[in-house]
């Protein structure tokens, strides 16, 4: 198992570090986040841990960043930020789990095996006949590749990250377009395209809220 750490405290990073390879873990520590895009391209990682207060940028930045690269790698957040606010950004933006400081190493431990664990089973979603490859960035129905556009790519992650749950128009606007001068009837235009591609249903459309996938 191999991490990446992303923590701007020299003391809390070093010592979890040395702690987190005590324990079998694999640790890359970066204390400045500016070398991210140089490490992700260099190294295959099972977790990613961040720090949401950090000295050049925002850890929600950061995780949005990432997951608009299209990295896929479960991410772990440690932070003072105690708010349902904060823990609501986090997840939206693609965070898979959220660790307030200050925290037992054990526990931190207990969750990035947790996470490496469901990354392994979570890579692939089938929706009906439809397969989805989310490291591939890949969709199937049978043995035919589904070809879609980058924008319905991340409409439909955003979804699938939300399985079950009404997502409303402003969060996807937020994660796909972030600050671009766009409206509502771009995300319809979206979501009417994957819902020609996916099985019947499975999109439901709540009117004047927002789009569930089943």
């Amino acid at each position: 198992m191999k991490i990446l750490l992303i923590e701007d405290d020299k003391l809390l990073g070093e010592t979890l570090a040395e702690y987190l390879q005590i324990k079998g873990i694999e640790t890359l520590w970066l204390w400045d986040e500016r070398q991210i895009v140089k490490i992700i391209k260099q190294y295959e990682f099972d977790v990613i841990v961040v720090d949401l207060i950090l000295k050049f940028s925002s850890g929600e930045e950061l995780i949005l960043a990432l997951r608009k690269a299209g990295i896929q790698t479960p991410i772990l957040v440690i932070t003072a930020k105690r708010s349902i606010t904060d823990k609501e950004r986090c997840f939206i933006r693609g965070a898979d789990d959220y660790l307030i400081k200050p925290f037992e190493f054990k526990e931190i431990v207990l969750r990035i095996k947790a996470l490496c664990n469901r990354r392994h089973r979570e890579n692939i979603v089938t929706i009906r006949d439809i397969v989805v490859n989310l490291d591939a960035k890949t969709l199937h129905s049978g043995k035919e590749e589904i070809k879609i556009s980058q924008k319905a790519w991340d409409v439909l992650c955003l979804l699938i990250k939300n399985r079950g749950e009404v997502v409303d128009t402003e969060t996807i606007l937020d994660y796909v377009w972030q600050d671009k001068d766009v409206g509502e009837e771009i995300v319809r235009a979206y979501i009417k395209q994957l819902r020609k591609i996916l099985p019947p249903d499975s999109i439901q459309v709540y009117y004047g809220q927002g789009y569930k996938l089943n």
